[in-house]
């Protein structure tokens, strides 16, 4: 059954940095995927952190968790979630974030993230992360239930920009503009995916440099890196490529302006051995050490 959330009056908005809480996230990290689970319990690679969908593992038991918890022993893990629908009109899903609470005590990550989208109307769900009216409304909406999901878990999370192939009109500011002051708003942080920015940009005609500047380095608190598929006329973020030359300098880019910010390597679809997604992760290693 999904229930509503208690709700409180939205914040004023902030003009000052959130506090900033220690964590033992470093480096580049790999996004954990049931295929490698053999190989890393066996071989133990010289990984800084891991991250996991975190709806993966909502159930009680099971080999799923079973892994996450062998892993765990020997890894930091952080939860990162496609179901909260923070975006959507709909109430928030208690048992939802009932499970992710009980799982973030399991796992003891140093963050938890979710998108910047919505994927339920009227309680059924969709299967894909669909944007948003870039509007005050829309912008108070949102913010009103961040800080109330910030509440039940006791913990700031990072919201994730996101990648859409389409523009509404009636939007009244940019993407940029729109997460810029949202994540002041709902005092939260930013999970900065570098390659949603590069490929809105080429999709959507725009200078990624001029989002970058736009963001808060105070609020960036994770980079993600991925790969996407060339089509004839835009750029698809499947997540199912080596990352692109034009995605690492922009990733360069934003390194010099927030400084060594963790990142992680995300490959979601056709995924290959662990030693390539091990390769990417050195040379995000790499760029992070030359700004440290």
């Amino acid at each position: 059954m999904k229930t509503e959330l208690q709700l409180r009056p939205p914040k004023v908005e902030l003009d000052v940095c959130p506090k900033q809480v220690p964590t033992l996230t470093k480096g580049a990290g790999i996004g954990l995927r049931s295929l490698h689970y053999q190989y890393i319990l066996n071989h133990k690679p010289k990984v800084n952190w891991f991250e996991v969908i975190s709806d993966n593992y909502f159930g009680d038991g099971g080999l799923p968790l079973y892994h996450l918890e062998k892993i765990r022993q020997d890894y930091l893990i952080n939860l990162h979630g496609v179901g909260m629908s923070l975006g959507s009109s709909d109430p928030l899903n208690k048992d939802y974030l009932i499970r992710l609470k009980k799982l973030a005590a399991r796992i003891e990550p140093d963050w938890v993230s979710e998108h910047l989208s919505w994927i339920s109307v009227g309680g059924h769900y969709l299967n894909d992360l669909i944007p948003l009216l870039y509007t005050e409304e829309v912008m108070e909406r949102v913010a009103s239930r961040i800080l109330q999901v910030q509440d039940f878990l006791g913990r700031q999370i990072l919201l994730e920009n996101p990648s859409p192939y389409l523009t509404f009109t009636d939007s009244t500011m940019t993407e940029w503009e729109f997460v810029e002051r949202l994540v002041k708003k709902a005092d939260c942080y930013l999970l900065l995916d570098i390659n949603n920015v590069y490929v809105n940009a080429i999709n959507n005609g725009f200078d990624p440099l001029t989002y970058l500047d736009a963001i808060p380095g105070s609020r960036v608190k994770e980079i993600h890196l991925a790969g996407y598929e060339e089509r004839e006329k835009y750029l698809l973020d499947t997540h199912g490529y080596p990352v692109h030359p034009p995605v690492w300098e922009l990733y360069q880019e934003a390194l010099a302006r927030f400084g060594a910010i963790p990142t992680l390597i995300e490959w979601d679809t056709d995924i290959p051995s662990f030693e390539v997604l091990m390769a990417e992760a050195n040379k995000a290693e790499g760029f992070l050490e030359k700004v440290q």
